[in-house]
């Protein structure tokens, strides 16, 4: 399937296939999946996106989580509740343990998704796959603003939901270590 047939030739259901054969064909734009079935595309992350994806990579590496175990806009398989699968891109994903090459990894092993807000994703990072993650088991989900201070929100899995344990910029985040965060 290439780029311009989104929109005008969609198959009825969106595979994981699909999505990877969309990227393919378009280097411009992300595309992802709720389980329910849901077709996001966005835009390439812009400089400051990725500079603070980068930031906390380094963070991450420098504290000593082998790289094996971090990875930047990788693809996980988000299982839905009523059975679907989605696939979405986390801006920065940390896993327990080192992972087998793929598009879609599975969500089993992750310990941390972080998203950081674009212009125009609040509603489905702050929302939408919070819910999603939520159900997948992962057990922390942070979300950075693109605000003059880059505001860190780290949320932690209770009860099958995630509550806010803290906010604060991200200058302060890199003032801690990721074990003060249970992420080693």
């Amino acid at each position: 399937m290439s780029a311009e047939a989104v929109g005008r030739y969609m198959p009825p259901v969106v595979t994981l296939d699909d999505l990877t054969a969309m990227m393919a064909a378009d280097e411009h734009h992300r595309y992802e999946v709720s389980p329910e079935g849901a077709l996001s595309i966005m835009p390439p992350p812009g400089y400051v996106h990725a500079i603070i994806a980068t930031r906390l990579m380094g963070w991450l590496l420098a504290a000593g989580i082998p790289a094996e175990r971090i990875a930047q806009a990788v693809g996980i398989r988000i299982p839905g509740r009523s059975g679907g699968v989605g696939g979405r891109i986390p801006d920065l994903v940390v896993w327990n343990k080192e992972q087998n090459d793929g598009v879609w990894l599975p969500v089993d092993d992750v310990l941390l998704v972080v998203e950081i807000i674009s212009p125009g994703s609040e509603g489905i990072d702050t929302v939408t796959k919070r819910g999603e993650y939520a159900a997948a088991g992962i057990p922390q989900y942070w979300v950075v603003d693109q605000d003059t201070a880059q505001t860190v929100t780290m949320h932690v899995l209770a009860d099958g939901h995630y509550t806010a344990r803290a906010t604060m910029p991200l200058a302060w985040v890199l003032n801690t270590t990721p074990v003060e965060h249970e992420l080693s």
